[in-house]
């Protein structure tokens, strides 16, 4: 039943990823994206607890290697931004860990981006919709932006690049509660993945 549901949870998010690559290539102002890779390895973690992670609301997926399953797999999420500043807001789009075994998910709703604090927080319902720190990204004072003029399509965009996540303290103990996975099955600070940012501006604003 894991495998099969993985199957299908895979071939569909790789089908939205390559849909979404025409829709991509005409970006304009305030088109924005964050593009989020998650730790080689960790998927084949989350499978031998009996959780697939994958996203919904706007966002599409990915699956880097032979599986999610794999030692070394990877997933990629495409993540559009509903604002065209810091922090940087995901309105709409949900990262979603999903318990196969009992059907139990939770759900990181609205994610956002805090690189002057450096951490990414999200709103979740099975926690009483509280807004929670959910990631750490512990390199936020070294990123710097890189602004790009396009005068071509009249953009102004600015890059953040390697961001690296982790799970911020806590977090790994409520999933593995509020998923009712053993304790422990989710440490506490694991590396969740590197992200990268970029913000769509017309030329001429801030």
């Amino acid at each position: 039943m894991l495998r099969k549901l993985v199957a299908i949870v895979s071939a569909t998010s790789l089908l939205l990823t390559m849909g979404s690559v025409t829709a991509n290539a005409d970006v304009k102002p305030g088109q924005s994206m964050t593009h989020m890779k998650t730790a080689a390895g960790l998927t084949a973690t989350l499978e031998s607890a009996g959780v697939i992670l994958y996203v919904q609301g706007g966002a599409t997926a990915g699956v880097i290697g032979d599986s999610i399953s794999a030692p070394n797999g990877q997933m990629v999420f495409h993540i559009p931004i509903t604002n065209s500043k810091s922090p940087v807001q995901h309105v709409g789009s949900n990262i979603v860990f999903f318990n196969t075994a009992n059907n139990s998910q939770v759900i990181l709703r609205n994610p956002v981006i805090d690189l002057s604090k450096g951490i990414v927080t999200a709103t979740v319902p099975q926690a009483s919709n509280a807004v929670v720190t959910i990631l750490n990204i512990t390199n936020a004072a070294d990123l710097k932006g890189k602004t790009t003029n396009n005068r071509a399509t009249k953009l102004r965009s600015t890059a953040f690049s390697g961001a690296a996540l982790t799970l911020a303290p806590g977090v790994g103990a409520t999933l593995a509660t509020l998923l009712s996975l053993p304790a422990g099955s989710l440490p506490d600070g694991i590396v969740f993945g590197t992200a990268d940012v970029t913000i769509n501006r017309a030329l001429g604003k801030r």
